[in-house]
């Protein structure tokens, strides 16, 4: 659904973008991350026509974004950092115009205005002027906006930032519904916890290059090395000696139990509880300790500026 390839642009001597090659299938969230000037946004206008590669390509559902920048238009849905509101309009009077952008017929135009207002929680307020909106009221605004045509592909600018709680869980939940429907979607996020919750697949970008790309465990393999687990006992364990298994390595205990840095744990992680157990001892839990995102992206970052 999107397929870039060296997709590249050079602004005088700076390469905001260069060599970016990604592919995200239907049913796919590809969470991009980086700092600020990375090279998130850049990305997106080249994906959305809105700028031309300076070298390199990019499709979105099989339409060459240069070729046919219309027809590209067409085909995504983009909430950008800077939403484009129009403040003196009502919510449904903004809804209605880019209905009308979208070349949407008068019904539809109302049925799916109405829809997503109602889902934002907006249809209260869809009669008052935008600028009376509180920012993330507006936020809601933008995204429902975005969805207004049903795009199959949508390219999202920190999706939930200036939102409460509530609201936030209500637009993960939205974006989580519509991978269901088959979409393909970029996030550009800092929250990486929101990063892992929604995303099947990860890119971290840096001087506009992909430094790594992957599934979340999978980067947490490359990067991250073997999972480490953590055996809970009931009592004293400090006394414990056991043969390990080939592909296990012992690790300094911690506060429940002893540690464990597991290559295989399909195969090493029975084999370690049966010679535990044998000797008598009285296992509560051998768990995985967790691992997250953060410490990925930071493992990467610090790759490339020990490089």
């Amino acid at each position: 659904m999107i397929q870039t390839e060296d997709l590249s642009k050079q602004f005088g001597d700076f390469w905001a973008v260069d060599g970016v090659t990604l592919e995200v299938q239907p049913g796919e969230v590809l969470a991009l991350l980086g700092q600020n000037g990375a090279g998130k946004t850049t990305t997106v206008r080249l994906l959305t026509s809105v700028l031309a590669p300076t070298r390199g390509w990019a499709r979105i559902a099989g339409v060459d974004v240069t070729r046919s920048p219309s027809e590209t238009r067409a085909l995504v849905g983009v909430l950008t950092e800077q939403h484009g509101l129009y403040l003196r309009m009502t919510g449904r009077e903004y809804l209605d115009f880019y209905g009308r952008v979208y070349r949407l017929d008068g019904a539809h135009r109302t049925e799916r205005s109405r829809a997503w207002l109602d889902y934002f929680g907006l249809v209260e307020v869809m009669d008052q002027s935008i600028g009376q909106y509180s920012k993330g009221m507006r936020q809601k605004l933008a995204l429902a906006r975005t969805l207004l045509h049903e795009p199959p592909v949508l390219l999202l600018d920190e999706p939930t930032s200036a939102m409460d709680p509530e609201s936030a869980q209500l637009v993960r939940q939205a974006i989580a519904s519509l991978r269901s429907r088959q979409r393909a979607i970029i996030i550009c996020t800092h929250n990486l916890a929101e990063a892992e919750m929604l995303a099947t697949k990860i890119a971290v970008i840096y001087r506009g290059r992909i430094l790594v790309s992957g599934t979340v465990e999978e980067l947490k393999q490359r990067l991250l090395g073997p999972a480490e687990y953590e055996l809970r006992v009931r009592g004293d364990w400090s006394h414990l000696s056991f043969r390990l298994p080939e592909g296990v390595t012992a690790l300094e205990g911690g506060q429940a139990g002893p540690r464990f840095r597991v290559e295989d744990p399909q195969v090493s992680n029975p084999i370690l509880l049966k010679e535990i157990i044998s000797q008598g001892v009285d296992v509560v839990a051998l768990q995985e300790l967790p691992r997250t995102l953060e410490q990925v992206y930071l493992a990467a970052m610090a790759r490339v500026r020990n490089d």
